[in-house]
């Protein structure tokens, strides 16, 4: 399954080694509109906690169901350390539901919702053979470009200020933080996964144009139904105004923030190691609460 030895390159890029760090979160006392006064930018940020175990799990299954076709051994080792790390975010996220069920969000519908989109979609569908091989490395595709944009936002994670500034409550600005600069770290891994064993610029086009759509599409149905299971939903403005002033506030990302990111994608010579700063990832990941106590 292995691309032909006269295209494939060696995994050499980058000197750092990935790893997870077993980090704890403390939600007892995080309130529902953890950024004071900003309930959409809050829910927007609640589609992570819902979203994101169910996809990284998906994610890391689909990067350990290629581990036996990687013949790169310092390739090998980078998914290994890549599966680690997204099960810890899948789990970390996932510990914040039982506390958005306390506040009165009801999950459980959400979350069954997109688990059976995503394995609708995702799944192995049984296939065998040389099917399963295809449906493999098309599924490796969607999620590296899926692992662009997080690598995008985990970027904007650790060059917004505008969150300390506004109050976000500090264990959650370090969920964001620590999860984010762990997308800057292993940015490359699935991208060069999806290289080793096919890299077809076609493939490479085609799933990451879908999942952009699929992407923003259910990041806005989910944070439609968060928004109005809120409370205090009867006081507010329709979410469409509370998103542009939110992101007048910096507080959340300009919609065209994630357009503007995909033409780069498509350039046939990208490589995720031209995007981000590891330099700064690595910076906050020595500085995070939870990865220092993580350490001991």
């Amino acid at each position: 399954m292995t691309r032909n030895s006269a295209t494939a390159r060696p995994y050499t890029e980058e000197a750092h080694v990935i790893a997870a760090r077993d980090v704890e979160f403390d939600w007892r006392d995080v309130p529902l509109h953890y950024i004071p006064g900003e309930p959409f930018a809050s829910h927007l940020w609640n589609v992570m906690h819902l979203i994101v175990p169910l996809g990284e799990q998906m994610m890391a299954g689909c990067v350990a169901e290629a581990l036996p076709y990687i013949t790169d051994e310092r390739l090998r080792e980078e998914a290994i350390g890549f599966i680690g790390q997204e099960a810890m975010h899948a789990n970390s996220h996932g510990g914040y539901h039982e506390r958005l069920a306390e506040q009165g969000i009801d999950i459980d519908s959400i979350v069954r919702h997109v688990e059976h989109m995503l394995r609708v979609i995702f799944g192995d569908h049984g296939l065998t053979g040389r099917a399963k091989q295809e449906w493999l490395k098309e599924r490796l595709a969607f999620f590296a470009g899926m692992e662009h944009f997080t690598a995008i936002v985990g970027q904007w994670f650790l060059d917004a200020d505008a969150l300390e500034t506004a109050g976000m409550h500090p264990m959650m600005l370090d969920l964001l933080r620590w999860h984010g600069a762990e997308e800057v770290e292993h940015r490359n891994v699935l991208f060069d996964i999806f290289q080793h064993l096919d890299g077809g610029y076609l493939r490479r086009a085609r799933t990451v144009a879908i999942g952009s759509i699929g992407l923003l599409s259910t990041t806005f149905i989910v944070v439609d139904r968060l928004y109005r299971q809120d409370p205090d939903y009867r006081w507010w403005k329709p979410w469409p105004i509370e998103a542009v002033r939110a992101m007048r506030r910096g507080l959340i990302p300009n919609i065209g923030f994630f357009f503007t990111e995909i033409p780069p994608y498509l350039a046939p010579r990208f490589h995720p190691s031209s995007m981000g700063s590891l330099d700064k990832a690595l910076q906050y990941l020595a500085t995070s609460p939870a990865a220092r106590a993580a350490q001991h």
